[in-house]
């Protein structure tokens, strides 16, 4: 499958509209549509219904694969450049809003005076936006948090080339309005919140799908989504009674009007993971020392 036609048609699809995606692409209407035939007719099957645009059963199919398709296309670039690059002394990094804490702050810190000239980017985002950041040569290093059994990786997505370290573990906690009756338990099982109104926060807690998964129940459902990264604002919606959240105690501190109650069961940490090229720079092996030494 010719890469052009298969990012063509996933920006159909994502945007619902073939005038949508060609402005996006920076294509003509037409090239889209061109692109969609050319696409159907090597796979021998319709992938979009037209009015109103939207995927096939075999087009669904194709999204699947699609994606992490292109992803790897990009990371494989990415990885090329890397061996021929000259960079100056500069270091990205992507964080998740529960990895970036106090001691990531100070660790930065001691690399920037070690190194006086390093110039230093810090990017907020969700934990697979950070992974595909890494991925496709925008950011240097990503670290990422979420829950797992103790000692086992993260659920990431497929990061390629690419290492995957462990810098700190936490017991997992549920964040719960200060006013909940709950709240002054020493500690909970996640099997007895299942029918509790929740959070969806995936890019700032640990994403709902990830605790049905670890408690083996259909519940969990949300009340309320929260597609931002900022952890104050998640408080705010957890205090003010909208629903519970999952993370870090460490992460919960300074969240007014909220309590945060480890998890007894199952057993459950709140992981944070770094994730780097295989060859990475200077200034990214310094930090992974730091933060993993």
């Amino acid at each position: 499958m010719d890469p052009h036609l298969l990012r063509s048609f996933v920006a159909v699809v994502e945007r619902g509209s073939f005038s949508a995606a060609a402005q996006a692409l920076g294509y003509t209407q037409s090239a889209v549509s061109q692109h969609i035939a050319a696409l159907e007719a090597d796979l021998g099957t319709p992938l979009l219904r037209r009015r109103p645009v939207g995927p096939t059963d075999a087009g669904e199919r194709l999204m699947e694969h699609a994606r992490p398709l292109l992803l790897r296309l990009e990371a494989a670039r990415a990885d090329l450049a890397r061996l021929t690059r000259v960079r100056p002394a500069r270091l990205t990094l992507a964080c998740a809003p529960a990895a970036l804490t106090p001691a990531l702050a100070d660790t930065l810190a001691g690399l920037r005076r070690a190194a006086p000239g390093l110039a230093v980017e810090v990017r907020v985002l969700g934990r697979d936006e950070a992974v595909r950041a890494v991925l496709t040569g925008a950011a240097d290093l990503a670290m990422v948090t979420g829950a797992a059994a103790p000692s086992d990786p993260l659920p990431l997505p497929d990061a390629g080339p690419m290492i995957t370290r462990a810098a700190a573990e936490e017991p997992l906690a549920v964040l719960l309005p200060a006013s909940h009756p709950l709240a002054g338990r020493p500690a909970l099982r996640l099997t007895d919140l299942a029918d509790a109104r929740w959070i969806d926060a995936p890019d700032t807690a640990v994403p709902l799908a990830e605790l049905r998964a670890a408690a083996r129940s259909d519940g969990f459902e949300a009340q309320v989504t929260y597609g931002g990264t900022d952890l104050r604002g998640l408080g705010m919606l957890v205090a003010a009674g909208h629903g519970l959240a999952a993370l870090a105690p460490g992460v919960a501190e300074g969240l007014a009007g909220t309590v945060a109650v480890r998890v007894s069961a199952p057993r459950l940490v709140h992981r944070t993971e770094i994730v780097h090229p295989r060859d990475p720079d200077e200034p990214v092996r310094a930090l992974v020392a730091a933060l993993t030494g």
